[in-house]
Order: structure tokens, then C-alpha cells, then sequence
């Protein structure tokens, strides 16, 4: 089981970036996935969830309105569209592979593969 992101880099407050988390090695349609952000000094925060074929869709308030999740199963990807990107949003983003396909915001514990993550700079 492989998740690598891309798609990071450094981008002005009010920019965009769209993120991607590539899967190999499982039967990926079968499996939610979840992205991460963990900021310097911070406890890493659920960002967004997609399930399968779509089902189940969320996002922290911290984003919602300004992020979009999505998946293309024939290319075994995620992406995350993030726009009107704030400082606040500076962190390195990771994507993770929900065995449970529920997306359960309660908890990461349903996450057993995670990516190496992708740096995203929010500054002016």
C-alpha cells in the first residue's frame, strides 16, 4: 500500500493549489480517503473525507466553502482543491486510507495507511 501526495508548494493569501494523493497497492474504489494538515507546533487536524463512489463527503469547518474533495477512481487519486487559501492553512497536508470507508470525524484511529505528506505556505 503506497499514498503519495503532490501538489504543494508556496502560494499568496487568497491563492490556490490543488492537491493530489495517489494510491497503489489496494483496491483503492473500495476505501474512503482522508486528507490531514499539521501545522508546526499543532496536533494534526482532520481536513476532508470523501467515501466511496462519493457517499460521504465532509470537511472541517475551517474549510468548508473554500475546499473542495474529489476522487477519480480509473486514476487511483484524490485531490483536494483548496482556494482563497489563508495563512492559517500553512501546514503539511497528507492524505490517509480510511479502512472503514465511514469518513467518522471523531477519531483517526480507522486511518492505517498515511502518505509523507506534501508542504503547502500560505504567505505574502
Amino acid at each position: 500500500v503506497q499514498l503519495v501526495e503532490s501538489g504543494g508548494g508556496l502560494v499568496h493569501p487568497g491563492g490556490s493549489l490543488n492537491l493530489s494523493c495517489a494510491a497503489s497497492g489496494f483496491a483503492f474504489s473500495y476505501y474512503a480517503i482522508g486528507w490531514f494538515r499539521q501545522a508546526p507546533g499543532k496536533e494534526r487536524e482532520g481536513v476532508s473525507c470523501i467515501g466511496t463512489e462519493d457517499s460521504i463527503i465532509s470537511y472541517a469547518d475551517s474549510v468548508k466553502g473554500r475546499f473542495t474533495i474529489s476522487r477519480d477512481n480509473a486514476k487511483n487519486t484524490v485531490y483536494l482543491q483548496m482556494n482563497r487559501l489563508e495563512p492559517e492553512d500553512t501546514a503539511v497536508y497528507m492524505c490517509a486510507r480510511d479502512y472503514t470507508n465511514t469518513c467518522y470525524k471523531g477519531t483517526d484511529t480507522q486511518y492505517d495507511y498515511w502518505g509523507r505528506g506534501t508542504q503547502v505556505t500560505v504567505s505574502s
